[in-house]
């Protein structure tokens, strides 16, 4: 019974809050197709939870994410 947790900042979709509806669900299908192709997990006991983190909330290389993006330019 896999359990696969994605997390994504909350920015960048259609109205700047995060990916779609349309996203997820394509996320999930995907992720769920993996699973099955590759380890032969069946989709029906597979769960793929999506949860969007405020970008304030995110950190990389010891920075917030905006701190870390605007560095790397």
């Amino acid at each position: 019974m896999p359990y696969v947790n994605i997390k994504v900042t909350r920015e960048g979709g259609p109205d700047g809050t995060g990916p779609s509806a349309d996203q997820k669900a394509q996320l999930i299908s995907g992720v769920t197709g993996l699973l099955r192709d590759i380890l032969g997990k069946n989709p029906a006991t597979t769960f793929v939870v999506i949860d969007e983190i405020p970008l304030e909330d995110w950190g990389v290389g010891g920075l917030p994410v905006q701190d870390y993006r605007r560095r790397a330019q």
